[in-house]
């Protein structure tokens, strides 16, 4: 239960990931957050009742290779 006021995002809400961390390993790549969401660097999402939230960071622009010297 989380004890923030106000209370965080559930874990089933959509905006779960503005949750506040509870431990953040960033030499590890994940952080824990008041949820039990477990939030991956790479945006992919571990909920606490074992389902996996696929990344899901934007895709960056792609390279523009037409003016590029040969």
């Amino acid at each position: 239960m989380c004890a923030h006021n106000p209370p965080c995002p559930v874990a089933e809400a959509p905006d779960r990931e503005a949750a506040q961390p509870l431990r953040h390993r960033p030499e590890q790549g994940w952080s824990l957050l008041c949820n039990g969401v477990l939030l991956f660097e790479d945006t992919g999402e571990l909920l606490p009742d074992g389902r996996v939230i696929a990344p899901h960071r934007p895709l960056g622009a792609p390279l523009d290779t037409a003016g590029a010297a040969s």
